[in-house]
C-alpha cells in the first residue's frame, strides 16, 4: 500500500484495496462450504463496492492522473487487496481459526515488526533524533486504537462469524474516513458521499441477510 501510494492517488488506492472482500468471498467456499454466497449476497457485495468506488470517483478522472507510473501503484493496490484477503483466508483455514484472538494478533505483530524493521534498515531509514507531541500521540493512537483494539476485535470476529459477511463490513472503512473529514475537518458533505454511503449500507444488508 505505502509503496503503491508513491505512484498512484490515495483515492484510487482506497478503492483497489477494498477488493479484499471479493478475495475472501471467492476463497471461503474452498475452506467452508457453508460460507458460499448466494446471488443476492454477491449483488450486495458488488453494490457496496460500487458505493466506495463512487465516493472516490474523482480520483479516476484524467485530470487526476498521478503520473505515467500510476498503473504500478494501482497494481500494488490490487496486490495488497489480495494479500489482505489471503490473511483472512489463512486464519480460517489453519489452526488459527480456533486460537485466541490475542494470540493471532501477537503472531501478526511479531512477524510484521521484524519484517518492517528489516525493510526500514534496507531502505536506509534512521530513527528520528527528536519526537514531538504530535508524533507520540499519533504513535499512541496507532498502537492502542488501531493495532490493539481494532485488530483484536477483527480477529475475534473472524473466529466467531462467517468471514465472507464480516469482510463486507470493511467497505464501511473508507466511507468512515470521508465522514470523519466532514465532521472533524469541515469538508463538504456532497451528494456523491451520501449516495455512496447508502449503497454501502444496502450492500451490507444484502450480504448479511439470512
Amino acid at each position: 500500500i505505502f509503496v503503491g501510494l508513491q505512484f498512484t492517488s490515495a483515492s484510487r488506492m482506497a478503492v483497489f484495496i477494498y477488493l479484499s472482500p471479493f478475495v475472501v468471498a471467492l476463497g471461503m467456499p474452498f475452506i467452508a462450504r457453508g460460507e458460499r454466497l448466494a446471488p443476492a449476497q454477491w449483488l450486495g457485495l458488488a453494490t457496496a463496492f460500487a458505493g466506495v468506488a463512487w465516493a472516490f470517483g474523482e480520483g479516476f478522472v484524467p485530470t487526476a492522473a498521478a503520473g505515467p507510473r500510476q498503473w504500478l501503484g494501482d497494481t500494488l493496490g490490487v496486490a495488497a487487496a489480495m494479500l489482505w484477503g489471503a490473511t483472512t483466508l489463512t486464519i480460517r483455514a489453519t489452526s488459527l481459526a480456533s486460537a485466541p484472538a490475542e494470540k493471532t494478533l501477537l503472531y501478526q505483530l511479531a512477524v510484521s515488526g521484524v519484517l518492517l524493521a528489516l525493510a526500514a534498515s534496507l531502505a536506509g531509514e534512521r530513527w528520528p533524533s527528536q519526537l514531538g507531541t504530535l508524533a507520540w500521540s499519533s504513535l499512541a493512537f496507532q498502537t492502542v486504537i488501531v493495532t490493539f483494539a481494532s485488530y483484536l476485535l477483527w480477529f475475534w470476529l473472524v473466529r466467531h462469524y462467517p468471514a465472507t459477511r464480516i469482510a463486507a463490513f470493511t467497505l464501511l472503512t473508507p466511507l468512515a474516513g470521508l465522514i470523519a473529514g466532514v465532521g472533524l475537518l469541515g469538508e463538504p458533505l456532497t451528494l456523491r458521499l451520501a449516495v455512496a454511503l447508502a449503497a454501502v449500507v444496502v450492500g451490507i444488508a444484502l450480504v448479511s441477510r439470512r
